[in-house]
């Protein structure tokens, strides 16, 4: 089975805010609010995965030593 192509973090955000408002309309049964919600717990980890790593790659772009700006590559495990 080929592997599932990850959404970027803009269109995990969309989907998750479109999960949302479907939520919040009242106008869904039960199992699909589970179903809604579960996928809304993904998306919003992986956004929280993405936000993270952007976070951890800003800092090593304004940290050295000396305090002064360096550019290092951010080494991510398991990429």
């Amino acid at each position: 089975m080929p592997a599932k192509k990850q959404l970027s973090f803009e269109a995990s955000l969309e989907k998750l805010e479109s999960i949302v408002q479907t939520m919040e309309s009242g106008d869904t049964t039960l199992k699909d609010l589970m179903a809604n919600y579960a996928e809304g717990v993904k998306l919003s980890e992986r956004c929280l995965k993405d936000l993270t790593r952007a976070e951890q790659a800003m800092d090593l772009l304004v940290k050295d030593d000396n305090g002064k700006a360096k550019a290092e590559p951010l080494t991510i495990e398991g990429e």
